[in-house]
């Protein structure tokens, strides 16, 4: 897992001459697929989400949303053109706008990413991605907001890994108010209830030595990483599978 630094505002972002707006995206040439990308690297789930589509479509979508995230690592603003392209022709598929707005929380774009994310929350009915929703208020310089969506009853639900990064969030917003005091308590309360899990402890940790590094007046030119991203691309090779099936014309 990876852990995120105390303060949203400190997060690098792309330069403004090098970001695409979805408006500029849809009067430009789609970005091309790799050559390398196939259908098949995608997780099963988001292959699942695209039955709604025509096969052709479908296939084009699935295409677009494979280099997507095969890129957000490497190169996240044409992983965001890629992610960008299939939300702007596929808005009702609930993947399909996950995918568009964790592009866009990767490369900065707060407002696009909590649209993106708040639509896909309403679609597919998921909790998950609520840590980046209130990461995203923390982005705009809004760590209020952020607080009250980890106090919500959906944000106090999460478990698990959700849980560990709303944690880390919060500690975050907390700082942001200068609140040292309250983020460090709140990191080492939940570092004590997790003292099984090496890795949660390693991100809190992480975020609490951030948070009091900052507390002791330290450089503040620290650059937040964003919430670990579940892998979009399908770990394990089954070979070609296809989006349809070759004889029925069905999934």
């Amino acid at each position: 897992m990876r852990t995120r630094g105390p303060s949203a505002g400190e997060r690098e972002t792309p330069e403004p001459s090098r970001m695409v707006s979805s408006a500029q995206l849809a009067a430009e040439d789609v970005p091309e697929i790799p050559p390398t990308i196939r259908t098949s690297d995608l997780d099963r789930r988001i292959l699942a989400d695209l039955r709604g589509l025509s096969k052709e479509h479908a296939e084009w979508i699935a295409l677009h949303l494979a280099s997507a995230a095969r890129l957000m690592d490497s190169e996240p603003e044409l992983a965001y053109r890629h992610a960008r392209t299939a939300a702007d022709r596929a808005g009702r598929v609930a993947v399909v706008r996950e995918t568009a707005g964790i592009a866009a929380y990767l490369t900065g774009r707060f407002a696009e990413a909590s649209r993106e994310l708040r639509t896909y929350r309403r679609l597919a009915g998921a909790q998950e991605h609520l840590p980046i929703l209130a990461d995203c208020e923390r982005g705009l310089g809004r760590p209020d907001r952020a607080i009250d969506l980890a106090n919500s009853p959906e944000g106090r639900g999460l478990r698990g890994a959700e849980a560990i990064e709303m944690v880390i969030v919060l500690a975050g917003a907390r700082s942001d108010l200068g609140e040292f005091d309250a983020a460090l308590a709140l990191l080492r309360r939940t570092e004590r209830s997790v003292a099984e899990d090496p890795e949660a402890i390693a991100s809190l940790t992480e975020a609490r030595q951030r948070v009091e590094a900052l507390a002791a007046g330290g450089d503040r030119d620290v650059i937040d990483a964003p919430i670990p991203i579940e892998p979009l691309l399908d770990e394990e090779d089954d070979g070609d599978v296809a989006l349809y099936d070759a004889e029925e014309g069905a999934w």
